[in-house]
């Protein structure tokens, strides 16, 4: 039994023209409502989506204890392993949630990936704006993608026009949305409003790569 098999993994739209693997964030597993939603709302735009656990959340899931994410290099692993489990030749970028973000971006070199995809990067850990993690971010992909909300405790608009990006990045704002892309009640805005916006930008960074 492979690594990636030791995971759950749930596959969207098999037949999509290109496929993204999906890899969570640091407190909720594939089937939080964000990662839903996201999912299916790509594979409506033929894309095929692969969504799948990490080590740490998987035992969460069958044991019901919480425990603190795997090591980066664990995360890494599991996340090639996934990819490895549909090796063919359907061209393949690779997205993240936070954390999963972060994994995304540091394996899109080794996993032939067309491009890396961030959704609520973190910049700089919550409170610690001095320890940044640009450095993630650098690959060889031609473009990267970061879609960002605007009130981001982990990297708001202010602190990250100070950031040295790499030039590859494009860089995406999503006003009124905070770390999970979710809007304020004052905007009067539908968290499901902002991530249909994050769908659609990401449907549209990929059909421009891809072509």
């Amino acid at each position: 039994m492979s690594d990636a098999q030791r995971v759950a993994i749930q596959r969207d739209q098999a037949e999509g023209a290109v496929r993204i693997v999906f890899a969570h964030g640091a407190g909720a597993g594939l089937q939080s409502d964000f990662m839903q939603f996201i999912a299916m709302g790509l594979a409506l735009q033929d894309i095929e989506v692969v969504r799948f656990n990490f080590p740490y959340w998987q035992q969460f899931m069958e044991l019901g204890v919480r425990r603190p994410p795997n090591p980066m290099a664990q995360l890494e692993h599991c996340m090639k392993a996934v990819i490895r489990e549909f090796a063919d030749d359907k061209p393949l970028f690779v997205m993240g949630k936070s954390m999963g973000a972060r994994v995304a971006f540091r394996i899109a070199d080794e996993a032939g990936a067309r491009a890396a995809i961030g959704l609520g990067f973190p910049f700089h850990p919550q409170g610690k704006p001095d320890r940044l993690r640009v450095d993630d971010l650098n690959n060889r992909c031609q473009q990267n993608l970061v879609i960002q909300g605007t009130r981001d405790s982990l990297g708001r608009p202010a602190e990250v026009a100070d950031y040295q990006l790499p030039a590859n990045l494009q860089l995406e704002w999503l006003e009124n949305g905070d770390h999970s892309l979710l809007p304020t009640k004052r905007s009067g805005l539908q968290r499901t409003g902002l991530w249909q916006s994050a769908i659609d930008r990401i449907s549209t960074f990929v059909t421009e790569i891809n072509r």
